[in-house]
Order: structure tokens, then C-alpha cells, then sequence
């Protein structure tokens, strides 16, 4: 907007400009004396320009190939964090690993021959909504999933029922015993 009224100031004016764009006249003023004279901007906003030529520092440094994370991290950088941090998985050191049946090949000849399954969180106005998909390896899409506000097993392993009743038969065409399975993925 600034630009827009820097560039057509001479032609119209300041405040015809002003008057049919969402700006104030002594808005735009304020904006040019803060490009002329830094010093008169806020706290944070000084502190955003010396960080915004750091971070070009770094890039040119390294040849410009660095991305947003190398280069947070170079500067040890971190996001702000608004609110409590969810936490969604709660390890245990002391449990079992359950077992990898395919051996990391997530791929599949036919379809519903293997599923994958995942979950994550999603942030609302009114909080968070737990979201549990199934994914059919050789299609690539979601076969089912489900939403929940908690984090329990049964919503991911809802997920799976909804998908397919006949469970028994989807584990053992992927080579691996149907109990095993289910008794491994429900004590998560």
C-alpha cells in the first residue's frame, strides 16, 4: 500500500490517495519517517531488521544453498510457541518395540494387501482434534480414518474397523500373525 501511494503521490496527492485506501494520512507519513530514520521504529521491529541481515549473512555464507532450517539452526534459532506444547507420544524406554512385518517395504502389488496408519493433531478455536488415518499402500489414499478430542488408542484402532471388518484377513496377507499384531498396536 505504501508503494502504491509513493508511486502515484505526485499524480493525485497524499490524502485523495488516503481517503479511498484504509490508511490514514499521518499512518503513511509515520511509515516514511520510520524507512528515513530507523530509530524511530519499535523495539521488535529494530530487531527484525538486524536479524533480517544476519540471516542474509548466513545464506550468502553458505553458498545460498542453506533452507529455513539449517539456517534456525545455524543461529539457533526457534518459533514461537503460543499456548501449552502438545506432546503426543509419551515413550517408554522399558516396553517392547513393536515388530516391523514388512521390513520397511511400505509399497504393496494389489490393493488392500497393506495399510498404514498414523495420527496427528489438528489446532481449533475450541481445542484439539485428534485425527487417526489408514492408508492403503498400493493406492496411496486414505481408506478411512477417524477424529477424536483425546489421544487413546481406540480411535486409531476405530480408524481400522471402520475400514475393513474383516481385520484377520488384511494382516495375514501382509505375512504376520493377526493377534500379534492387534495386541502389539492396542498396548500403545
Amino acid at each position: 500500500m505504501l508503494a502504491f501511494i509513493d508511486d502515484h503521490r505526485d499524480a493525485y496527492g497524499v490524502e485523495p490517495i488516503c481517503r479511498v485506501l484504509p490508511i490514514a494520512p499521518s499512518t503513511y507519513r509515520e511509515r516514511v519517517t520510520q524507512r528515513q530514520d530507523p530509530t524511530r521504529l519499535s523495539a521488535r521491529a529494530q530487531q527484525d531488521m538486524a536479524l533480517k541481515r544476519e540471516i542474509a549473512r548466513v545464506f550468502a555464507e553458505n553458498f545460498a544453498a542453506y533452507g529455513v532450517r539449517k539456517v534456525w539452526r545455524q543461529m539457533s534459532l526457534a518459533r514461537a510457541i503460543r499456548g501449552k506444547p502438545v506432546r503426543t507420544t509419551i515413550s517408554d524406554k522399558a516396553a517392547a518395540c513393536p515388530l516391523d512385518h514388512v521390513n520397511r517395504r511400505l509399497y504393496a502389488p494389489a490393493p488392500n494387501m497393506l495399510w498404514v496408519s498414523d495420527f496427528t493433531y489438528v489446532a481449533t478455536w475450541a481445542g484439539f482434534v485428534y485425527v487417526a488415518f489408514v492408508i492403503d499402500t498400493y493406492a496411496r489414499r486414505i481408506v478411512s480414518w477417524r477424529a477424536s478430542r483425546t489421544a487413546h488408542t481406540s480411535f486409531v484402532l476405530d480408524a481400522f474397523e471402520q475400514a475393513r471388518p474383516d481385520r484377520a484377513a488384511l494382516l495375514g496377507s501382509c505375512g504376520c500373525r493377526a493377534s500379534e499384531a492387534w495386541r502389539t498396536s492396542s498396548s500403545a
